[in-house]
């Protein structure tokens, strides 16, 4: 390659320039420079005059063709701007010179004289100089117009009967902004009086542009009845760019129809050029092809070019930045001078997803402060400023290339859709969701994965629908489970129970691994006869949670372990003696002993096992420590501390103040919270509770702004109070527990404490129906923490007198008959019936009644008024400050 060729690549305006210069000496080069670079902006058209002329340099003096129309333009525009050397563009048919001249195919140029070629006039019928055509397409001269109506007229009239809201003036008003010549106006009206369908969802059939443009400038002119045109291929509302098989589709459809094997990487792409063997190649191989590699002047290494400074091309890598306070979050970083405002932005602004502070739309930000950003529009609402994306036309950006959304438009209907870019009924759902999430780049990062882009071609190649089964077939992975869990919350896929599924598909490997028939026929009774059919009773409609998931397979863990030692040992479970099973109990090495148990247990009781016994333990009580105090203090802590968020002081303040589980707390969904003026409730079992002033005003705050992690796929109408990282799944109790001790919240070991405080002071069928738990569980916690209700109403019921040996005692109203307190001086009254409560703290102290109401379980009001059920859980030592 020759030094001339290698600048006709490298810098062809450069090249243009200093030609036009050995001609013209008039005009100063940056004068020259200028009028090249706005006559020739595309960089192969820039390449394509600097050959021209650099293989006929006469061009510039004979404007002769055969030759490139930018060489003529190039003449056109250097005569306007006063050169007296260069020549005019000459007519290749009649030779002279024209100040004007229109293109024609192989490089010729002419004059309108010679291109406007005599017919025979339809109304004369001789062979004339055309002037106009008629509605049928016919040649007319000048003397004989077309007079069949006023094709303006016909077109308001078809209009405002088709849609009354709008006038004679607003259509032609909406005609003059589609087509500016008076010709191209009388074309497009005859188009639509011949087929008004143009005008109600048939406008892909349009036959020029122009009518698609008509129709999106009636709807802007309010217009309810016209209807935007849907591709034909991708029925999606967007603007119709191009023609295929005489209908107008969207860019997308045609990239995805045009699209063929690049040469250089092999990606499926619609070709941006073809090599000198007529090969295809994408953008992304074109601009590292070694012809349009350029060295930097910062490096000196050839690669693509990123900028063009005076001092020479610069590579992305050494494209000029300079170190400065970012115009929007102010920090001092690498930065690059705004387009849009002049300031100085670093790349994190110009990566950064915002929901825009002037009209709330979801956008990247491009100006504004970190707080406080603008997206595009409210940065400068000039629609003549900004450009627009080719693709859709709506997103406004400077740059001329396809916005992020329709990117990852092609990109979707390129794994998903056929051959011609259709996506099947069953995925549409999903393709909408993909589409139009608040975030395309986290969307289009998503899909950039291997192993996403590997799923979605493989659901895209398969014919057979989608379903539950299929996508079992597809490797197992997060990406799969992320994938299946946007298809559930899109409507494409039925929701599952997919924890349940994992432990099933668990089960089945576990108990096929046994080579034995008869343990295997054991375990397999024991795994899905017993432990699977309670866990289905147990569940109903609802989900598998984590621990009963753990439960299930700590078990058959445990059982499978106990036969392998058995088989170890030479022996069977129906061979096994308490000997054995005790020298296996003996043994330090093993573990899941209390599970073991549970199923020597089993096998007894089946007739598997005969002559075993393995004791067990009766729960009496918690075996952590109780401590009330870090009970009050966690919950005043979580109440106050601003700087903790919102979900987690909520489910920190329910498991602490309300003894609810974390499985129990991740299933809550807004309907389980009643808001009733300034009262808010909650609903843990069969009855509201109230909840104290201020949790009540961090559950509205939670209510307001839940948003889960989720970017792709989240229903609007996610029902969950604490959603989680899957759309249209709640937050894992895993880790709303890991939350929790982020926090300082030790999460069994403060619900014990709760449990053990709150089974003192309320009735066990109270407790049962406000916290939701079972009323065997409640009286179990009321007999472990002493406080008996049913021993107390006893005692009562067996008093003779209302009075003691001393005449104090409590009356109906829970006060002292003599002294009329609710802690009376009587030390027999204070001995017998006003015992304070046994509660065990940290210290191993007794404690002692609430601050606040001072009173004593057998003195408590609440006791005995006819108070809701709600109010007794409406904790009052949470607002005293000790």
């Amino acid at each position: 390659m020759t030094g001339l060729a290698e600048e006709v690549i490298a810098d062809p305006v450069g090249l243009v320039v200093r030609l036009i210069g050995n001609v013209e000496k008039h005009l100063p080069a940056e004068r020259v420079r200028g009028i090249v670079v706005t006559v020739v902006r595309a960089r192969a058209g820039r390449r394509s005059l600097a050959r021209a002329l650099h293989d006929d340099p006469s061009l510039l003096q004979t404007g002769q063709p055969p030759a490139p129309y930018c060489v003529a333009k190039l003449l056109m525009a250097l005569n306007e701007a006063g050169a007296q050397n260069v020549a005019l563009p000459r007519c290749g048919e009649c030779g002279r010179a024209c100040g004007y001249v229109g293109s024609s195919k192989g490089g010729h140029w002419g004059c309108s004289r010679c291109f406007d070629k005599p017919a025979i006039c339809a109304g004369c019928h001789e062979e004339r100089r055309v002037v106009s055509r008629d509605r049928h397409g016919e040649p007319r001269c000048a003397n004989c117009p077309d007079t069949e109506g006023d094709p303006l007229q016909e077109l308001t009239e078809l209009v405002t009967s088709l849609d009354p809201a709008l006038t004679d003036d607003m259509v032609l008003a909406a005609l003059g902004r589609a087509t500016v010549r008076p010709a191209g106006q009388r074309r497009l009206a005859w188009a639509v009086v011949a087929r008004p369908e143009l005008l109600t969802g048939a406008g892909y059939e349009a036959p020029a542009p122009a009518a698609l443009r008509f129709v999106d400038e009636l709807v802007k002119a309010g217009a309810t009845k016209v209807v935007r045109p849907a591709c034909p291929r991708c029925h999606g509302v967007k603007a119709l760019s191009k023609l295929l098989d005489g209908k107008r589709i969207c860019r997308a459809c045609f990239a995805h129809h045009a699209a063929v094997p690049c040469f250089g990487c092999g990606a499926v792409r619609e070709p941006a050029t073809r090599n000198a063997e007529g090969r295809p190649l994408c953008p992304n191989c074109m601009i590292r092809q070694p012809e349009n590699l350029e060295e930097c002047v910062g490096c000196g290494r050839r690669k693509p070019v990123a900028n063009r400074l005076p001092d020479g091309p610069r590579c992305q890598n050494c494209r000029p930045r300079i170190t400065a306070e970012c115009g929007i979050c102010g920090r001092t970083a690498l930065s690059d001078m705004s387009r849009a405002t002049g300031q100085p932005w670093c790349d994190r602004c110009q990566q950064r997803w915002v929901a825009c502070s002037g009209c709330d739309t979801v956008a990247q930000a491009r100006s504004g402060t970190w707080e406080e950003p603008l997206c595009a529009k409210c940065t400068n609402p000039d629609p003549d400023f900004w450009g627009r994306c080719p693709a859709c036309t709506i997103t406004w950006q400077l740059s001329t290339r396809p916005c992020q959304r329709c990117v990852l438009d092609q990109q979707v209907r390129d794994l998903l859709g056929g051959p011609d870019g259709a996506i099947r009924p069953e995925l549409a759902s999903f393709h909408n969701a993909l589409t139009s999430a608040e975030r395309p780049d986290v969307a289009f990062a998503w899909i950039s994965r291997s192993k996403a882009r590997d799923l979605l071609e493989r659901i895209g190649r398969d014919e057979r629908p989608v379903t539950h089964e299929v996508l079992d077939e597809l490797p197992p992975g997060k990406v799969l489970a992320h994938l299946r869990s946007v298809l559930v919350a899109t409507g494409a896929l039925p929701p599952r129970d997919e924890r349940l599924v994992a432990l099933e598909k668990w089960i089945t490997t576990t108990v096929q691994a046994r080579t034995d028939l008869a343990e295997r026929r054991i375990l397999h009774g024991y795994t899905v006869w017993h432990h699977m059919r309670r866990l289905r009773h147990r569940l109903g409609e609802d989900h598998t949670t984590r621990l009963q998931d753990l439960n299930v397979r700590c078990h058959v863990t445990a059982a499978n372990n106990f036969l392998d030692w058995l088989d170890g040992e030479g022996l069977a479970i129906g061979t096994c003696t308490q000997t054995d099973l005790e020298r296996w109990m003996a043994d330090p090495t093993v573990s899941y002993r209390d599970e073991t148990g549970h199923f020597v247990r089993w096998s007894v009781q089946h007739r598997h096992a005969r002559d075993l016994t393995y004791s067990t333990v009766r729960w009496t009580g918690p075996l952590s420590t109780i401590d009330s105090e870090k009970r009050w203090a966690d919950a005043r802590r979580l109440l106050n501390d601003d700087t903790l968020p919102t979900p987690g002081r909520v489910a920190g303040l329910l498991l602490i103040l309300y003894a609810q589980k974390i499985a129990t707390i991740s299933q809550l969904t807004v309907d389980d919270v009643d808001f009733d003026g300034n009262t808010v409730s909650i609903t843990f079992g069969t009855s509201p509770v109230v909840l104290p002033a201020p949790l009540a005003g961090l559950v509205r705050e939670l209510v307001a702004t839940r948003r889960g992690k989720a970017k792709i796929g989240t229903p609007e109408d996610a029902p969950w109070l604490f959603p989680g990282g899957q759309p249209g799944r709640p937050l894992g109790d895993d880790q709303i527990s890991e939350r929790l001790h982020k926090i300082g919240i030790r999460p069994k070991q403060d619900r014990s404490t709760a449990l053990f405080t709150l089974a003192t002071e309320v009735p066990a069928a109270i407790l049962a129906r406000m916290l939701g738990v079972h009323i065997k569980v409640a009286v179990q916690w009321q007999q472990a923490s002493g406080g008996d209700w049913a021993a107390y109403a006893a005692d009562v019921s067996r008093r003779s007198s209302p009075g003691t040996a001393d005449g104090h005692g409590p009356n109906t109203n829970g006060l002292c008959h003599r002294c009329h307190r609710a802690r009376c001086c009587s030390p027999i009254h204070q001995r017998t019936t006003h015992r304070p409560s046994q509660l065990t703290h940290g210290s191993g102290m007794r404690r002692t009644p609430h601050p606040r109401t001072r009173l004593h379980h057998h003195c408590h009001p609440h006791a005995r008024t006819g108070r809701a059920d709600g109010e007794l859980l409406h904790l009052a030592p949470v607002h005293t400050t000790e």
